[in-house]
């Protein structure tokens, strides 16, 4: 079911990168659908323009395909900006890790796929897969 995954940034990026040996799997994750939110929209567009030196243009094409394979990202509320500064604290995470936490939560996904978390970690019924642990 296309909302129960929430993809971290990381999936977007390796499926958009070439020679990117998880790039196959990235892709086939994101083509069975799934959710992603603006913060991950943003560290998308951090990663392409400063690591991979993207042009603007190829990140704006990137996005495009991005939006009709997942639709819009979900937007960051003040609920989610409050939820993660919660799960920061409580759980020891980073701010922008616990976003996409407090994202994938309010969007009611029950998987979040990310290898910047802790594979199996949960967060009420949100659990953290690895998709690309050997």
């Amino acid at each position: 079911m296309p909302g129960e995954r929430f993809f971290d940034t990381n999936v977007l990026i390796y499926a958009f990168s070439e020679d990117e040996p998880r790039g196959a799997q990235a892709e086939e994750l994101i083509a069975g659908g799934g959710v992603i939110g603006v913060q991950v929209l943003n560290e998308f567009t951090n990663v392409a323009r400063r690591k991979l030196r993207w042009q603007w243009s190829e990140i704006e094409s990137a996005i495009k395909v991005i939006e009709e394979l997942l639709g819009a990202a979900r937007p960051l509320t003040t609920g989610i900006h409050a939820h993660a500064v919660l799960l920061a604290r409580d759980h020891d995470l980073s701010f922008y890790d616990a976003l996409i936490v407090a994202a994938a939560i309010d969007a009611g996904c029950r998987i979040l796929n990310s290898e910047d978390l802790q594979d199996g970690q949960k967060f009420g019924t949100l659990t953290v897969e690895n998709p690309f642990r050997a």
